[in-house]
């Protein structure tokens, strides 16, 4: 796999037009010439030089190791042939407080992906950079990750890489859970969460009324976990 990308030379305005033409029509095919130069190719990620490897570090150290192999890349200057150092994240949304917050966590906790053309020195700088404790994989010599699985890891496709971050939803509450009610007519009330509407952050929550278990619905807010 060649490492360069080579374009055809981009041919002369006079040889793209064949025939005389307005000046009106002459400025049309240089705005769609123009517009075809600006257009960013499509690149599919197993198109770019290297493979894939996994290394593993301590959990909550994956940016600190991603900054010292970086910083070592460049004093054993090795950038030429360890290309990219990937943290999978996600956007995780979790129901705090009656609201939706949104924040990012590792996909992976203490694995972080690298490309490159792994040889003697390459596989020297990696394992050696503080933090690493060594590469996921059988056998004497790392292996590398297969289509499928970047593909699955980075949500890679044939087009050019995206953010490759999913979107779940971690609640406070679940059914069964016993809570109390902090805020409207039943406040003070105890009771156990029967239905959970996610996307309007509400609860039905059956409580003791006159001696009769009745559903009550209220919102995420007005609850507390018990």
């Amino acid at each position: 796999m060649s490492d360069f990308f080579e374009e055809e030379p981009e041919a002369p305005l006079g040889d793209v037009i064949a025939a005389p033409v307005s000046t009106g029509q002459l400025e049309y095919v240089r705005e769609d010439v123009e517009l075809v130069e600006d257009a960013e190719p499509i690149i599919s990620p197993f198109d770019l030089p290297g493979d894939w490897y996994v290394i593993h570090s301590y959990s909550g150290y994956e940016n600190k190791v991603k900054s010292n192999l970086e910083t070592r890349m460049m004093s054993m200057e090795v950038e030429d042939r360890i290309y990219d150092i990937f943290i999978p994240m996600e956007d995780v949304t979790e129901i705090k407080n009656g609201k939706r917050v949104t924040s990012q966590k590792k996909v992976f906790p203490g694995y972080i992906m690298v490309r490159a053309d792994l040889d003697d020195q390459t596989w020297d700088v990696i394992r050696h950079t503080p933090g690493v404790t060594g590469f996921v994989g059988m056998g004497s010599r790392p292996t590398p990750l297969s289509r499928k699985e970047v593909e699955s890891v980075m949500n890679f496709s044939t087009e050019v890489r995206e953010s490759p971050r999913k979107t779940k939803t971690s609640l406070e509450y679940q059914l069964g859970d016993p809570v109390t009610v902090k805020d409207g007519a039943f406040e003070g009330l105890t009771g156990i969460i029967s239905e959970i509407n996610e996307d309007h952050l509400k609860l039905k929550v059956l409580v003791n009324i006159f001696g009769r278990e009745t559903p009550v619905e209220l919102e995420f807010s007005q609850v507390a976990k018990v």
